[in-house]
């Protein structure tokens, strides 16, 4: 299985010098198996550099999985080129909006509203589909098989878990690990600190055997208090979180914006440092980075 970054960056795309490489655009993941299967994990700014690939390779059928959609995840949309051309199908798959009772349909097409872009959808020239989610609900795209996971977040938000080729790889788009809201003492404490274990333990569950973990890792440990309920982890979080499921590589992605190229080059210095403590291998990930996922032992390799 091929991972290849087309975005890397959390919140807002953030081009220019301190950024060039690790990346300025907002998240966007293509997968693609040994078959040549192919799905698109989330349609932030970096889906645009993918569309435009895409493009001279004549007509095409797009499976994009949105996690959520937050602006930064789906704000390259309108700008895939393979919605512009005739032949071309896009098959969007993601999560109604439980609040409002929009459809996934409802939602993306506010964005193709004339106010917001001068294209309504009615008008593109590719075939477009929706396909609303639910966790666990199973979707096969070739030889892959997706499984969407509920994941904490402000607002409903999908993780996928893919597997083919023999190997399993799990993006959780945006996540914080969940906590208890009720301070030691109060009466409302221990009930909802069950429910958080359990929450845990199942998201715990479905990520078990993983050979590439890539996950939302926001925050260093200093800035995490001062974002504490916003829906992002911690480095120091998902690294436990990466060794109680038994993950063998973690991959840390959606960086914070005013993370410098410098600031993103120590911490994978100081990861590296950390190896020979951990039985799994880090990675931070940048844009145009391919990584070639295998069940071999060692056989996670970066490729670019």
């Amino acid at each position: 299985m091929l991972v290849r970054f087309w975005g890397t960056r959390g919140s807002i795309a953030v081009p220019g010098p301190d950024t060039v490489r690790y990346g300025g655009n907002t998240t966007c993941i293509e997968i693609e198996t040994n078959a040549g299967a192919r799905l698109i994990l989330d349609g932030g700014t970096g889906i645009r550099p993918l569309g435009l690939r895409l493009a001279e390779q004549g007509p095409t059928l797009s499976h994009i999985f949105l996690t959520h959609t937050h602006w930064d995840h789906i704000q390259g949309l309108p700008f895939f080129a393979p919605l512009f051309a005739k032949g071309n199908r896009v098959r969007f798959h993601g999560s109604p909006e439980p609040v409002s009772g929009k459809s996934l349909r409802d939602t993306l097409a506010v964005q193709l509203e004339h106010c917001y872009f001068p294209v309504a959808e009615c008008e593109l020239s590719a075939t477009v589909e929706h396909v609303d989610l639910k966790e666990g609900q199973v979707v096969t795209v070739g030889d892959a098989t997706i499984t969407p996971v509920m994941m904490n977040h402000p607002v409903t938000c999908l993780g996928y878990r893919v597997d083919a080729d023999g190997v399993s790889v799990f993006f959780t788009g945006d996540h914080e690990p969940p906590y208890n809201i009720y301070a030691p003492g109060d009466p409302e404490h221990a009930a909802y600190q069950g429910v958080v274990e359990e929450r845990r333990a199942h998201i715990d569950a479905a990520l078990g055997g993983l050979d590439l973990f890539i996950t939302d890792a926001t925050y260093t440990e200093n800035e995490y208090p001062r974002h504490r309920g916003w829906g992002h982890s911690s480095i120091a979080q998902c690294l436990a979180w990466a060794e109680r499921v038994g993950a063998k590589t973690l991959c840390l992605t959606h960086h914070e914006p005013t993370r410098r190229d410098d600031e993103l080059d120590e911490l994978a210095q100081w990861l590296d440092e950390g190896k020979p403590d951990r039985g799994f291998d880090v990675i931070v990930a940048k844009e145009g980075m391919e990584l070639v996922v295998s069940s071999a032992p060692g056989g996670n390799d970066e490729l670019s």
